[in-house]
């Protein structure tokens, strides 16, 4: 009997090509306006799902071509967020400082916000589809607050809209609805006091896959920085991973490649299916088949091979695009490599 093979998957966003917005930026500025920008947004979304497929990717997603950022492209159908009140904050846990739009009214949603985007990838492929979402404690951080007065409940807002944006996704056709939430690996006891049972009202009615995201950030130098300062043993996800596998989402997304995570901490997730990092999204060396399923390897130590996907640590949008695309085929070389070893 043939061995079932991991199912590989991303994080979330890949870089943009050049000709939809500028390059290497975390917040990048488009090339395009109006009808030109969303035929390029949809092109460079075809284009990176071409790119999943050939890799060997099992379960794609858009790499988030449609959004300048992770958050603000949820937040750009959003009324109650003034994009024109933009103040300078620290944002998690003033790791960096951020021009972030202001909270001025009640939150709701205008309209659909990704509907455009998982219907293009329903209509051209066959394959398991993730949608990405920012999580409520993620948003909050993110943003400045003049309005709620509380982060807990402007938090709960959020994950109300959240919810009318993923039942709107499942309808969609999508298979797996992640939230990313790297703040949970910043304000950790906040986390477990209310941000998950915010993830549970934002997953609330849903009957595909949930997941949620957690990571140590984007490779950019404030992260590179700040993993720098963590010691030999980057613990975080101890205080959050017991409370997740008691939660009702189906599976998580963690850091692996290149980190100082112990790997024994995956265990924790009990029952929970394992997004592990096994690409390391902050240096352009790319890795080859043989370290992908080394790590593969020592991860299934702790996680059983039917819950464990072979993904990246986190998304890739500022890297180049030729260095993402090769790291996605190590990713899917790696995988393939490992299911033939165990």
């Amino acid at each position: 009997m043939a061995t079932a093979k991991f199912q590989t998957t991303l994080a979330g966003s890949l870089p943009k090509p050049g000709w939809l917005a500028e390059t290497n930026k975390l917040w990048p500025t488009w090339r395009q306006e109006g009808a030109a920008l969303a035929e390029a947004k949809a092109d460079a979304t075809l284009l990176w799902l071409k790119e999943q497929e050939d890799a060997g990717i099992d379960i794609v997603g858009d790499g988030e071509q449609s959004r300048q950022h992770f958050v603000h492209g949820f937040l750009e159908q959003v009324d109650g967020v003034d994009f024109d009140r933009k103040v300078k904050m620290g944002i998690r846990n003033n790791r960096y400082d951020a021009m972030v739009p202001t909270v001025t009214s009640a939150l709701r949603l205008r309209a659909r916000v990704h509907q455009t985007e998982a219907r293009l990838l329903r209509a051209h492929t066959d394959h398991k589809i993730k949608f990405t979402l920012p999580g409520p404690m993620t948003l909050i951080d993110t943003l400045a607050d003049g309005h709620y007065g509380d982060r807990v409940r402007m938090a709960y807002a959020f994950a109300k809209l959240l919810n009318e944006e993923a039942r709107g996704l499942e309808a969609d056709g999508v298979d797996v609805i992640q939230f990313d939430e790297p703040a949970f690996n910043v304000y950790m006891d906040e986390a477990v006091q209310w941000g998950i049972d915010a993830l549970h009202q934002a997953i609330e009615g849903l009957r595909c896959k949930t997941a949620v995201h957690i990571c140590y950030g984007y490779g950019i130098e404030a992260n590179i920085r700040w993993k720098q300062s963590l010691g030999e043993e980057w613990r975080q996800y101890e205080k959050v991973f017991p409370a997740l596998a008691a939660s009702r989402l189906d599976q998580v997304s963690l850091e692996c490649a290149h980190s100082h995570v112990p790997m024994e901490l995956m265990a924790l997730l009990g029952a929970k299916d394992v997004m592990v990092g096994v690409i390391d999204v902050a240096t352009d060396s790319v890795e080859t088949p043989e370290e992908v399923a080394a790590t593969i390897k020592a991860a299934l130590r702790y996680v059983p091979r039917e819950r464990l996907l072979p993904c990246t640590n986190c998304g890739m949008a500022p890297m180049d695009r030729h260095v993402a695309a090769a790291k996605l085929r190590a990713l899917a070389a790696g995988a393939r490599l490992a299911c033939e070893a165990v």
